[in-house]
């Protein structure tokens, strides 16, 4: 019988899944000191591991990643998972353990070493092996992105080894490659439907371990996981040719939390969001992250805190938001309920509030504060803002389920008429996350300005817990759209990619098109952008050099309202040509779907384009837009 090819593979970073039980008899009966102790070691072992501390010269690709997980069940109770460039990197994590004092605590019943591994099965898998991609390509870029990979910071996680068949009747190795290859890809077609669902990591332990190979799931929910492998059960490369071993089935848990795992309490903790995929790794890009999920008001979209030092304002170190101080004040809600609103019947606790004071007329205060009512009720963050009279003046209160998200919507009231008098404050316990907005945003300032410098310009669409990347090229569109459908092939592999789509101008004077590449977390697209930057012919935006630029997008147009929608924008954009400060706009197409619109402008300051945003003009856009778009847009600001 002649010998059958196997296919071509490429091995990255080595894998140990190291598994412990805890001996619960001896936890209870040790002195407190000593428990203490080994919580405090435990916890530096795996932070010092995760910080990546252990690996001198990361190379390349980074120096791999470390995460420690529950087991639920008898099989184990904790599951530490290391990734390294080296076998021996591996081992010194394993026997490093052994040297806490958590560790005489705890026994190993199994683990499982394996290496991540890329194989040649489908076409265009060959003909990377065979060399003929370059290194810079989107499928050189995936297949290296599979084998040094970021562990995400989905909530759950499955390991099981398996290995194929070897039955007489039944023999993985003794059919032909093309078999093999159309299984192959029969499955992986099973596994990209879930994309966006299920991460995978797929290792060989072929000669390392008793299975040959290690497979990990994440999944924020367990129940695609489960249904993930229902399917593949169904699947002929499964249900004839796989032998699998025992499952085990775990929980994502900062190293913070092991004091609250071995007190018997849920991890991780009441309103821990987890602490992120471990750092220094390959990038989490494209891997999924988590963002604030912070929905903000429209226009200002930062722009006070961007556009000024922060000087030890009055709010707490907070910059100033209008013409009127804004102290925070704890007893905000007695001002509420002064109004007639009261928590739990108008909002609930842990929201954050502001009560303006104004000497306007109240029923021309109450038509401004309509048309701003009608712009905050598009963020999912708004909870009220109403106009009520109080002791001969009119009040106005907004109610917001985000600290920062109050404040940004505390720039536009500010700016309403006669307003002599303002306060903002927590209505009850507040979320703790809230309070990290100023890092996070701060931290997406920083990575904004890198890119800037390759051309591409960066930003969170308001109401969005996304990051948007948005790059011109002067590239024919044809050969653009090609280069760019390649990585999008890369990036779809990854849950963190939600759109990446090229945009051809109407203007017969402009030959640009745009790159919009959307993120749900800012370092996934900020690992985007590296591959992005190398498309052909990248330009920077007209008018840069300074000013201020917005970014629409999701204007997903109703079918048979796109001549109405086109039409508005001509009309909008003779209104704009005559506005001072207004430099450019630009209407874009999606080249796959003329549906799907792509605004772009370009204005000489901040203040320039926020008066368009607080304009009538904008506003009866934002109402012409709720009967001809299939969902509401959102903008980027780009200073």
């Amino acid at each position: 019988m002649d010998s059958r090819d196997p296919p071509p593979t490429e091995e990255g970073w080595y894998a140990l899944h190291d598994f412990r039980t805890i001996d619960w008899d001896a936890w209870r009966a040790a002195p407190e000191r000593r428990r203490r102790q080994a919580i405090a070691e435990g916890i530096d072992y795996l932070r010092s591991h995760a910080a990546l501390e252990d690996v001198e010269d990361p190379g390349k690709f980074g120096g791999g990643a470390t995460a420690v997980f529950t087991v639920v069940g008898h099989k184990a109770d904790l599951m530490i998972v290391h990734l390294r460039p080296t076998v021996g990197h591996v081992e010194a994590a394993e026997r490093r353990f052994e040297r806490t004092a958590l560790a005489e605590f705890t026994e190993q019943p199994t683990s499982y070493l394996s290496v991540t591994e890329a194989s040649g099965y489908t076409e265009r898998a060959r003909e990377y092996f065979e060399g003929e991609v370059d290194d810079d390509s989107g499928l050189a870029q995936y297949i290296q992105q599979r084998l040094h990979p970021e562990i995400p910071d989905d909530d759950h996680v499955c390991f099981y080894p398996m290995s194929k068949r070897r039955d007489p009747e039944q023999n993985w190795y003794d059919l032909p490659f093309d078999e093999r290859a159309e299984h192959m890809a029969r499955h992986g077609d099973i596994g990209r439907g879930y994309g966006g669902k299920v991460n995978q990591m797929i290792a060989s332990s072929v000669g390392f371990d008793d299975y040959e190979w290690g497979i990990t799931l994440w999944a924020d929910d367990p129940t695609d996981i489960k249904d993930l492998l229902n399917e593949m059960r169904f699947d002929p490369s499964s249900s004839k040719f796989a032998e699998f071993g025992p499952f085990y089935f775990g929980k994502r848990f900062p190293p913070a939390d092991l004091d609250a795992l071995l007190a018997g309490e849920p991890v991780p903790s009441e309103g821990e969001a987890g602490e992120p995929a471990a750092a220094g790794g390959h990038g989490e890009a494209p891997a999924h992250g988590q963002t604030d999920g912070d929905g903000h008001p429209p226009a200002s979209a930062r722009g006070d805190d961007e556009s000024e030092a922060d000087d030890g304002g009055s709010s707490g170190g907070r910059p100033d938001v209008g013409d009127v101080d804004l102290p925070e004040d704890d007893e905000l809600e007695g001002k509420l309920a002064n109004l007639g609103l009261f928590p739990g019947q108008d909002y609930d606790e842990g929201t954050f509030g502001l009560v303006f004071y104004s000497e306007a007329d109240a029923a021309d205060l109450a038509d401004e504060v309509d048309g701003l009512r009608g712009n905050f009720d598009h963020y999912d963050t708004h909870v009220l803002t109403t106009v009520r009279a109080n002791e001969g003046r009119a009040a106005i209160a907004s109610v917001w389920k985000t600290e920062s998200a109050a404040d940004t919507a505390a720039g536009f009231l500010n700016d309403l008429g006669g307003i002599v008098e303002g306060y903002r404050g927590p209505l009850g316990e507040q979320d703790e996350s809230d309070s990290e907005d100023a890092e996070t945003e701060s931290a997406s300032d920083d990575i904004r300005g890198e890119l800037e410098a390759q051309n591409i310009y960066a930003g969170q669409p308001r109401g969005e817990d996304v990051f948007a990347l948005v790059l011109y090229s002067e590239a024919d569109p044809e050969t653009l759209f090609e280069e760019v459908d390649g990585l999008r092939e890369s990036f779809d592999h990854y849950d963190s990619h939600v759109k990446t789509a090229v945009y051809e101008t109407r203007s017969e004077d402009d030959d640009r098109s745009a790159i919009v590449s959307i993120w749900e977390t800012d370092d996934a697209a900020e690992k985007a952008a590296g591959f992005l930057s190398d498309l052909p012919e990248i330009v920077g935006r007209a008018g840069e050099g300074g000013g201020f630029g917005t970014m629409g997008m999701f204007y997903t147009v109703v079918p048979e309202h796109r001549e109405d929608f086109t039409a508005k924008f001509d009309e909008v954009g003779e209104l704009l040509a005559e506005m001072e400060g207004h430099d450019e706009t630009s209407l874009l197409v999606n080249r796959e779907d003329e549906n799907d619109m792509f605004i772009a402008s370009q204005w000489r300051s901040q203040d320039d384009a926020l008066d368009f945003f607080r304009s009538e003009a904008f506003s009866e856009t934002v109402a012409f837009g709720r009967e001809v778009l299939a969902d509401r847009p959102r903008h980027v600001f780009l200073a």
